[in-house]
């Protein structure tokens, strides 16, 4: 199976979460000015999150270079893909965030979705489920 076909996506995931993880460490106000939503008590806490964003983007890097040899990285990134939405779900659900603030979990988790399912689908279908998940 050739897996070079995400290497695209695993190459623009890369770069947006070099740029997303830089704004919100170095401008952690911006966000919340884009979508009319006052920024919350706590920004170094909202710097973590940029930070966290900010690591995966070598990840995603050397998945596009070689995505034969890391679907244990695309795992864990999708992992974090589906428990954003949940989180977010959740938080309005409980009142804590605005719907406005979708806007982020659109652009962070959802548009990824599709390649990342796809080529870990791919992975498994090629080595086993088993092995995908025990990093073989």
């Amino acid at each position: 199976m050739n897996l070079g076909f995400y290497r695209g996506w695993f190459y623009a995931a890369a770069v947006y979460n070099l740029v997303w993880g830089s704004l919100n460490v170095l401008f952690p106000e911006w966000i919340f000015q884009r979508i009319g939503m006052p920024p919350p008590d706590s920004l170094p806490l909202w710097q973590v999150v940029g930070m966290f964003v900010l690591v995966y983007a070598p990840a995603y890097w050397w998945a596009g270079r070689y995505p034969e040899r890391h679907p244990h990285l695309i795992l864990i990134g999708l992992a974090g893909k589906m428990l954003g939405p949940i989180g977010f779900v959740w938080s309005v659900g409980m009142g804590q965030l605005p719907l406005a603030f979708g806007w982020v979990i659109l652009t962070n988790d959802l548009i990824w979705w599709p390649s990342f399912m796809l080529y870990v689908r791919d992975v498994a279908r090629e080595r086993g489920l088993a092995n995908l998940l025990r990093g073989e």
